[in-house]
């Protein structure tokens, strides 16, 4: 009865279809202060439908504010059969404190949601028991990935997400995988409704990004998997962001004072990060570099073990104070310097279909330089976290020995997945029969001091 109207051969989309009367019976409330105790001595006999609200002003009084209410009530209850009117009904009609009169409930467009306006115009052989309800969203973007049976309605779906999606200013199809056209994780769309700009703000971990959806890779789903990422970073040590992308990982870091050298291979990329980096105030903790991330992991450690450099960092008075001249504020406001340390306490490497490769770079990264680190020193060498893509299973028990198979190959270092500095998370799902994985290892002293 409340299921929108059902039109399967509908092409181009036709809101005014979407507009039915349901007739209904409804409880007239004599007097404004006995709604709330007629509802409830009503109880199921109540309509109670998702989205709709039960209590409505009464059509024929002409004040729709002070005038008479009405109470819808269920479909079984009949206006004109006092014999559907079970005691409770009976009742309140007996004391004069309701009298039940018709109501047409008319319902348009507006009501349906997005998945039940789809289920009503796809075909039943496009549908397959479900509607193409997966789609991210990136700014004011929405992105799918449709699959074949329903390209044929794209345009008839990218209309219905936009009208019930009032932040969605624009929809694109993927074309392809990502990583199939360059090695900067882009891809070809196809534009199906909306503005074709695809120069995109989003909110994320405290910040705010720009950058052109088009030219450079963002994936809305890592959110919860930067964040968590993100929560590790301490304040005042150094992380090496080698495929840093717009700077998910990096410009957070540096709202949290720790310092951040984020590296993006992607033109494109690496002037959105400086962007990012300006707009969120966080230049004196985050560098921005736009070269080979293999070459950027040798040099960037090599830099930042020889470099003497510090910040100047300022104490925060609370606001009712700032203008006080008591002279322990003004210490509190001088600035105190910083080194930055010589170290990278961790190497993040977000770019799953090849990172792995890139750990070579590690192999002597620290030669000669062993006295420097634990447990001659409390510096610990760091962490490394590496993405890739593997299958997926139940418990994820082959994929990980896969996963350290690898690694070991590259490294020439034999990992093991019960060996206790190397912990291999789970991220997300990315296909039927493909995973995302992170490994999180502390690099070996027998790779990090190698003489090669």
């Amino acid at each position: 009865m409340f299921d929108a109207p059902v039109n399967r051969s509908m092409l181009e989309l036709d809101r005014n279809f979407f507009r039915t009367k349901i007739p209904l019976a409804a409880a007239r409330v004599l007097d404004h202060k006995w709604i709330s105790p007629c509802r409830k001595e009503l109880g199921d006999d109540v309509l109670r439908v998702e989205r709709l609200s039960s209590v409505r002003p009464d059509p024929h009084d002409f004040d729709p504010k002070f005038g008479t209410k009405l109470i819808l009530l269920r479909p079984e209850i009949k206006s004109d059969d006092p014999t559907t009117w079970d005691d409770r009904i009976q009742k309140l009609v007996a004391q004069e404190r309701i009298a039940i009169t018709p109501y047409s409930l008319d319902l348009n467009y507006d009501y349906w949601n997005y998945s039940e306006i789809m289920k009503a115009i796809l075909p039943e052989e496009a549908l397959e028991g479900e509607v193409p309800s997966s789609f991210s969203v990136v700014g004011h973007v929405a992105h799918l990935n449709l699959r074949d049976q329903w390209l044929p309605y794209k345009h008839l779906i990218a209309a219905v997400i936009m009208d019930k999606n009032p932040t969605i200013r624009t929809v694109i199809n993927k074309l392809d995988e990502v990583g199939d056209e360059n090695e900067f994780r882009t891809f070809r769309y196809e534009l199906l409704a909306g503005e074709a700009s695809l120069q995109v703000e989003v909110h994320e971990s405290n910040c705010v990004f720009h950058f052109d959806y088009a030219k450079v890779y963002w994936n809305s789903r890592l959110q919860k998997e930067h964040q968590r990422l993100i929560d590790t970073f301490q304040p005042y040590e150094a992380v090496c962001d080698v495929m840093a992308g717009v700077g998910p990982f990096a410009v957070p870091a540096g709202k949290k004072k720790a310092f951040a050298w984020a590296n993006d291979l992607n033109p494109a990329g690496f002037r959105s990060l400086q962007h990012n980096i300006k707009v969120n105030k966080v230049g004196n903790y985050v560098r921005a570099f736009n070269m080979d991330g293999r070459d950027f992991i040798k040099r960037a450690t090599e830099k930042l073990m020889h470099q003497r450099e510090h910040i100047e960092v300022r104490g925060a008075v609370p606001r009712h104070l700032r203008d006080s001249k008591d002279p322990r504020n003004v210490a509190q406001m001088q600035s105190k310097k910083i080194n930055l340390p010589q170290v990278f306490s961790c190497y993040v490497m977000n770019l799953p279909a090849t990172a792995i490769t890139f750990l070579d770079a590690f192999i002597g990264i620290f030669h000669g330089h062993d006295r420097k680190f634990a447990p001659l020193t409390a510096v610990q060498l760091p962490m490394i976290h590496v993405y890739c893509f593997s299958t997926k299973s139940d418990d994820n028990a082959a994929e990980k020995v896969k996963i350290c198979a690898e690694i070991s190959a590259v490294l020439q270092y034999e990992i093991k997945p019960s060996d206790d500095f190397i912990d291999i998370s789970d991220v997300r799902d990315v296909a039927p029969l493909k995973r995302m994985f992170r490994a999180s290892f502390r690099l070996p002293p027998q790779v990090a001091f190698r003489k090669t």
